[in-house]
């Protein structure tokens, strides 16, 4: 028998892995593909041009995480953008966003927005350190009975509110309104021109399936901007062969500690004996027992695939029937002969602009028009796209003189409205995609070498990302801190003795952080000192 198994050799479950094997506890993971990695992985997909597949670009993953799995010494090397954002308007037009830049770009749109810059930053990131502060702490649980069974969460309340109490009652206030307003309402306070807002909006509906008008996408928006790399905070970039970099120098991190492995071992049910988890049975029948078995999975997917409805309490069941899973995201690799041509920048040799995260919606209008047409057709037919084109820093990725881009896409509809599947429209959406980039960059379609598609169907077939939600769960109110999962199972611990959960589907939710593996571990760390006393 071993301590702990760990169901997923995604991010967060290797994460959590290697802290437990660093505390001294026996661990195996199963993972349910032949690669470790979840939406974190690497592949060639045409000879010779290798990429990210899901997840695809570095910010949110967290420095003490980096730091304590020493995932530098296990051969990790991430590298910031030239510039952070570049985009191109209809009219050939551009707007660069970048340290240093953005003011005097903006000035060309809006002396007072240029004015108000600075303001809007100071602002924002001192609002995003809260979050900082609270990334790596368990979020207190709402507990029901006497005030002494209470008195450690209200002990932890206080605690996760030092940080709120440094910013003031201005700052307070402007926190609230980031979690409740929509993105469109917060920045038009701010700004006046459309490029800037467009740019920072962008971030409200970043796997988000939702209109930058919607009530809670500001929250989207500062979810967005409390990372850092190599130490520059807000900072985006990527990692020296692709996403996958990361996830195997945290593997080879977990085998220096010990931890077993397992790739091609679905899990098919979550033992439970006299009330408490107990171990698992794999797809091939295998009995694997142990002391406990932490989830890395969506929330739907553990508890409504991976255990007897008779183990869960009627209520929670319930409510995890109504967990929101939807982002709308359509993701695409493609190869390219060469780079994209620019008619606001002409050019096909690398620029700055070739290595920034390129943003194709010009206007929150323009955002709001592409969610409406998804939610009445199924996709929008003018969707939003952010290209990134990671050859122009990592030369390991395509053959001399050739480029990967990767095209994050939105407002493409979990469930089609008409009832037919992803698989009969995949090729289709595909080319309104390619379409979408040609008009801005006319060489585009005719440089497209080879493309691997992943509809929102793939991507939940695939990865286990239901709705093709890369957060595992919607960023909204009813969804965070100490919602998420739900009230009552914030602190990773689940109904069920001896199960836990480490992946974004709990606190602080999605992108590659490593959070949600480094604080379960702690929870359950502290619980097996429990266990031995």
């Amino acid at each position: 028998m071993t301590d702990v198994i760990i169901i997923g050799a995604g991010h967060n479950g290797l994460t959590c892995a290697a802290y437990l094997a660093a505390a001294g506890l026996s661990v195996t993971v199963l993972e349910r593909r032949p690669v470790v990695g979840g939406a974190a992985v690497t592949e060639e997909f045409h000879p010779g041009f290798r990429n990210s597949v899901a997840a695809y670009t570095v910010s949110l993953l967290q420095p003490r995480v980096i730091a304590d799995l020493r995932l530098h010494e296990h051969g990790l090397r991430l590298v910031e953008r030239p510039l952070a954002n570049f985009l191109p308007l209809p009219d050939g037009d551009y707007l660069k966003v970048g340290a240093g830049r953005t003011q005097a770009e903006v000035a060309r749109f809006s002396q007072r927005d240029a004015e108000h810059l600075p303001a809007y930053e100071t602002r924002l990131d001192a609002i995003a350190d809260v979050l900082r502060a609270l990334v790596l702490e368990t979020p207190p649980n709402a507990v029901a009975g006497s005030w002494l069974a209470a008195l450690p969460e209200l002990l932890k309340t206080a605690r996760a509110a030092k940080p709120l109490r440094r910013l003031g009652l201005d700052g307070q206030r402007e926190l609230l309104d980031l979690f409740t307003l929509s993105a469109a309402d917060y920045l038009q306070r701010w700004f006046e021109s459309e490029p800037i807002k467009a740019v920072f909006g962008f971030d409200g509906i970043v796997g988000n399936y939702a209109s930058p008008y919607t009530a809670g996408s500001a929250y989207v928006l500062l979810h967005h901007v409390f990372g850092q790399l190599n130490g520059n905070k807000g900072a985006w970039g990527h990692a020296i062969g692709g996403m996958g970099a990361i996830t195997q120098a945290m593997a080879r991190c977990c085998l220096e500690r010990g931890v077993d492995i397992r790739v091609d071992a679905p899990v098919r049910e979550v033992l439970v004996e006299q009330g408490r988890a107990a171990g698992v049975v794999t797809a091939d029948g295998q009995v694997l027992r142990a002391r406990c078995v932490v989830s890395n999975l969506n929330p739907k997917l553990l508890f409504q695939q991976l255990l007897d409805p008779a183990a869960l309490p009627a209520p929670f069941l319930e409510r995890i029937g109504h967990w929101h899973c939807a982002s709308g995201t359509f993701r695409m690799n493609v190869a390219l002969s060469e780079l994209p041509d620019f008619s606001a920048l002409p050019g096909r040799s690398a620029a700055e602009h070739h290595g920034a995260g390129i943003i194709l919606a010009p206007s929150l209008d323009y955002m709001d028009r592409a969610f409406l047409d998804a939610r009445e057709h199924g996709w929008s037919r003018q969707p939003i796209v952010e290209m990134l084109i990671p050859s122009v820093l990592d030369d390991s990725l395509a053959p001399p003189g050739a480029h990967v881009a990767s095209l994050f896409c939105q407002q493409f509809a979990p469930q089609l409205p008409d009832g037919s599947s992803w698989d009969q429209h995949r090729e289709a959406a595909a080319d309104v995609i390619i379409d979408t980039v040609n008009r801005y960059a006319p060489n585009f379609r005719a440089s497209v070498l080879a493309r691997q598609i992943n509809s929102p169907l793939d991507l939940e077939r695939t990865f286990g990302l239901v709705g093709g939600d890369i957060f595992h769960g919607a960023l909204s109110l009813n969804q965070l801190f100490s919602a998420r999962p739900m009230l009552g199972h914030a602190d990773y611990r689940t109904p069920v003795p001896g199960l836990y959960q480490c992946g974004a589907g709990t606190h602080p939710g999605g992108g590659v952080t490593g959070a949600p593996g480094h604080n379960a571990a702690r929870e359950i760390v502290r619980d097996r000192r429990r266990w031995r006393r």
